[in-house]
């Protein structure tokens, strides 16, 4: 049973960027560069015949390429900070995508999603680190010029059941046209 998601690819030197932002935190487990990626619906375990119309499904969204901003570092959590992430700018395109595709989920039976959609690319998992360690990450890292690129498809992504952070497998992708 294939777990899955949507979501926006990162290109290769807007993860460069971020990679560099990896180290100096205690207790932090850094995602793997080629397994950056913004969610924009997690699906989750989905049997062949659901997977199937899931992916047929998404190709009718017809939306134009849009670009996508990441814009400095956060931490999820609080007080027991779970994620270190880099922000993405939720611009007017990539939110109508992103409700589109919840709609789309919902049509379809899946629940509602749980949490409110905030962009953005997780960069490390967070196990024991302290919030006056994420704060002194922060303080040190999370200020960096924007990186912009333009996102010119959406992906079906699956990964195996495992404590995040990848394998991701592109099951198939559509693209977004003018």
């Amino acid at each position: 049973m294939p777990r899955l998601f949507t979501g926006l690819e990162i290109p290769d030197e807007v993860c460069q960027t971020l990679s560099n932002l990896r180290g100096g935190l205690p207790g932090a487990r850094w995602i793997d560069p080629e397994n950056y990626h913004v969610t924009l619906r997690f699906i989750g375990d989905i049997d062949g015949l659901s997977a199937n119309e899931i992916a047929s499904m998404l190709f009718r969204v017809d939306r134009k390429p849009f670009e996508v901003k990441v814009q400095g570092l956060q931490s999820f959590g609080g007080r027991k900070p779970r994620a270190v992430v880099a922000t993405i700018a939720p611009s007017k395109p990539l939110m109508e995508l992103q409700a589109e595709l919840e709609r789309l989920m919902q049509r379809i039976g899946l629940d509602p999603e749980g949490r409110k959609f905030i962009p953005h690319v997780t960069l490390a998992r967070l196990h024991d680190a302290t919030d006056r360690d994420v704060a002194d990450y922060l303080s040190m890292r999370g200020y960096f010029p924007s990186k912009a690129f333009t996102a010119e498809r959406f992906v079906l992504f699956s990964s195996r059941a495992s404590t995040g952070g990848g394998p991701y497998v592109v099951e198939d992708a559509y693209e977004l046209c003018e």
